[in-house]
């Protein structure tokens, strides 16, 4: 596959990226001539996907102390440099209602959500963007602005994201850029329990037809990540298929 969006000669780090929109983001940046270097909690995984690109890979959790400065200084020792940081990775838990959140949980939410990717941020400005310029995409949810049953964690925590997104943009700006996607239901093992039960009804309401891919929120990182938009910056591009739209929908 071929990309329209030139990213060769830069280096990117992916988290959660060997499987869902995660793989569909190093994919894409791959194609687009980026070197990736891979992260995920799988060691095999995170080998076979980082051969599968030709890139480098960390095992580990990214809200594990230590994981975010190791990843960065294999990226720079790797590649000699760190343009785009993708956050991807991110949990889903506590599932359920909120008075029934176990306070443990509901702490590794955030870290996992909203510290890793301050962190990982952290060390790609001080490893490299200060200096150089680059890009960072966080994933987010189309639930960060929305309340919806039993994924009131999740939704929560990438609320905070999507804030911590804005504010890291008017911090780093202008040499690094710093914007959001915010994917509606997609078909991936973290979101299996929404979509999979009623896939069918939930397509035929949305305006385009179907529920997400991965691919079509990786199109919208990889737009956002190249200097096609480059006077883009503490924005939020929701990747919904239209949910947002849909009680205006006429029926054929």
């Amino acid at each position: 596959m071929t990309s329209s969006y030139a990213l060769r000669g830069r280096a990117a780090v992916v988290t959660g990226a060997t499987r869902g929109i995660g793989r569909a983001v190093a994919q894409a940046l791959t194609d687009a001539g980026a070197r990736v270097c891979v992260s995920a909690r799988d060691p095999a995984e995170v080998r076979r996907t980082a051969a599968d690109l030709g890139g480098v890979g960390l095992a580990g959790d990214v809200g594990e102390p230590g994981h975010p400065e190791e990843l960065t200084a294999l990226c720079l020792r790797e590649f000699g440099r760190l343009d785009v940081l993708v956050n991807n990775a991110a949990t889903n838990q506590p599932y359920g209602p909120l008075m029934d959140a176990d306070p443990a949980l509901w702490r590794e939410a955030f870290t996992v959500n909203v510290e890793a990717p301050l962190r990982l941020a952290q060390c790609a400005w001080r490893g490299w963007m200060r200096e150089h310029g680059g890009a960072v995409v966080n994933v987010c949810t189309e639930g960060a602005t929305h309340v919806g049953p039993h994924v009131g964690a999740y939704g929560t925590s990438k609320a905070a994201l999507l804030h911590l997104t804005r504010q890291l943009a008017g911090e780093l700006g202008p040499g690094v850029r710093v914007n959001s996607v915010s994917p509606g239901l997609v078909r991936t093992e973290l979101a299996r329990f929404m979509w999979e039960p009623r896939e069918t009804e939930i397509a035929a309401g949305l305006p385009l037809g179907r529920i997400g891919e991965p691919q079509d929120v990786a199109g919208a990182v990889l737009w956002l990540c190249s200097d096609e938009a480059r006077w883009i910056t503490g924005a939020d591009l929701v990747v919904d298929g239209g949910t947002g739209v849909r009680a205006a929908r006429v029926a054929p």
